[in-house]
């Protein structure tokens, strides 16, 4: 299953990685062991083969959900919450670092801002790089994540200051029951992750974007708040759209993660699925800290 998320759908684990070749077919007749319905150009094919099968660590005989032994060079959970770990520690020092060193007040609040916006574009640049890479590079990874922490800090550390006071905790305490929620709701069968699946969660998100963009656009040029979308009702029914979809991104990584294991992907991997979770957590932060700020500024 290709993520929404622009890594893992640039570049997933499944496909257009350069250990797909020569894979082997299951014989006729015979259960589909071993096969990946995400190995093709279709990600929903059936009877296409394990992308992995010629990394010679990777299990030969894999079969999706069934629970595999780590070996040699395969990508295991551990090694999968180790590397996000890794990212996203890197994202909170920063971003507690920026909190502390680049203070919002009326003397430095245009300087800090600007430092900020710079570091977004910079985070933006490394994470481009890396989707376009074909392996992932933990530097790369890890800049990303220091970069995108300063720029969370700054806004983090104004809203706090500016909007309501205790919102980032209930930000950050929100992100983690989003992604604590979703997870069991995978591991329990509650979400599906397939086609029809899929299909609803990148056409909604396509759908924000766009008008996102065009509220954003229509602030830039009109003033104010452009369409409403931030603020008010508008931005209370966007913000909890948002959240909803980063819960779906998150459940589309967790079925990415998951073959990438089942299959015998590289450990190597693991960066790359460090690397979506973390965008994807930052996203759901965002929007919660912005649903959260209008429902306190509100008050």
């Amino acid at each position: 299953m290709r993520s929404s998320n622009p890594v893992f759908s640039r570049r997933g684990f499944s496909r257009d990685n350069g250990y797909a070749v020569n894979a082997q077919q299951p014989q006729a007749g015979s259960p589909a062991v071993g096969t990946n319905p995400y190995a093709t150009g279709n990600p929903y094919a059936e009877g296409a083969t394990n992308p992995y099968a010629t990394n010679p660590y990777a299990p030969q005989d894999a079969q999706l959900g069934a629970p595999q032994q780590a070996r040699g060079n395969v990508m295991t959970i551990d090694d999968v919450v180790s590397r996000t770990a890794m990212t996203l520690g890197t994202v909170v020092v920063t971003a507690v670092l920026s909190w502390f060193l680049l203070p919002v007040d009326a003397a430095n609040l245009g300087k800090s801002y600007g430092i900020a916006i710079g570091a977004a574009l910079v985070a933006f640049v490394l994470a481009m790089v890396q989707s376009f890479k074909r392996k992932p590079s933990p530097a790369l990874i890890l800049g990303y994540a220091a970069f995108e922490g300063v720029f969370l800090g700054v806004i983090s550390a104004a809203v706090s200051t500016y909007i309501a006071d205790g919102v980032v905790i209930q930000a950050v305490l929100g992100t983690m029951a989003v992604f604590a929620g979703v997870l069991i709701a995978y591991k329990m069968g509650w979400i599906r992750v397939n086609r029809r699946f899929y299909g609803f969660v990148m056409a909604a998100a396509m759908g924000f974007m766009l008008l996102m963009v065009v509220n954003l656009l229509f602030a830039v040029f009109a003033g104010g708040d452009g369409l409403g979308f931030r603020s008010g009702g508008l931005g209370i029914l966007f913000g909890v759209i948002g959240v909803i979809l980063g819960a779906c991104f998150l459940a589309l990584d967790f079925k990415q993660v998951e073959d990438g294991v089942n299959y015998g992907a590289p450990r190597e991997e693991a960066w790359l699925a460090a690397f979506g979770l973390t965008m994807t957590l930052v996203w759901i932060y965002l929007e919660m800290l912005r649903l959260l700020s209008i429902l306190q500024g509100d008050d």
